[in-house]
């Protein structure tokens, strides 16, 4: 079995590749020290197994293992965590792989049998009741997962079961809804028509054709879109607060 071993201690990533080589049947096929690593690596080498820690800078265990799910053919997860004793009960109900730091080897031999694929469920049990925004948007592409930080995004916009998202340099095409898209980062994006959410640091200013349709323009951004009559007063007045 190839493991991904993330952490962002470099002590505790040696540990646990010295403690993996140790067995047999497993070997170590890279190292990651944050999240967006992990993703990256996971989408190039494709590892059976990712040990992960939860607490890292920037993207955190969570949010990574949200993106793996990602994959055509996801690994399994299994958590490491300081986590105290109550919010270890949330593993315990979920049925998720965990190892408690520092990690012992007998542990490491335990979870590694039994470790499995997560599913929506339980990450979205683990996650806070999905307090935690992500950071990056991800898809699976012919080159892997890509990811996008949500800052850089200008806009979500939905046709039929799927959702483009217009970012700094490009597109992506991912498999969610508006609804839940605006309730994860409605504070950084405000709705400017049943399709669409727009980032509103990207508006501009708003414009209005002669037979009286309402649009909105954004930065770097050469084509308009469209402002639905119902959100006019709401996009005219955020623009007026900006």
């Amino acid at each position: 079995m190839q493991v991904l071993i993330v952490d962002d201690e470099a002590l505790a990533r040696d540990r646990l590749v010295r403690m993996v080589n140790d067995f047999d049947d497993h070997s170590v096929v890279g190292e990651a020290a944050n999240g967006i690593q992990a993703v990256e690596i996971a989408g190039r080498d494709r590892p059976d197994l990712v040990l992960l820690d939860i607490r890292m800078p920037g993207m955190d265990g969570l949010e990574a293992a949200r993106h793996l799910m990602e994959l055509e053919e996801p690994p399994a997860v299994v958590f490491c965590t300081a986590y105290e004793e109550h919010a270890i009960e949330a593993f315990d109900v979920q049925a998720v792989g965990y190892l408690l730091k520092p990690v012992r080897k007998d542990d490491l031999a335990r979870v590694l049998a039994a470790a499995h694929r997560l599913n929506k469920a339980q990450l979205a049990a683990l996650d806070n009741d999905g307090a935690q925004r992500r950071t990056h948007i991800s898809a699976r592409t012919r080159r892997g997962i890509e990811l996008v930080p949500v800052h850089e995004i200008c806009y979500f916009q939905a046709d039929q079961k799927y959702v483009t998202v217009r970012h700094a340099s490009g597109e992506l095409i991912i498999d969610e809804t508006l609804r839940e898209l605006e309730q994860e980062f409605g504070e950084a994006f405000i709705r400017i028509h049943r399709n669409a959410l727009v980032a509103t640091r990207a508006i501009e200013g708003l414009e209005r054709s002669e037979d009286g349709h309402h649009s909105v323009r954004l930065k770097g951004i050469e084509e308009l879109l469209e402002i639905s009559r119902r959100h006019v007063s709401g996009v005219r007045k955020f623009v007026r607060s900006m």
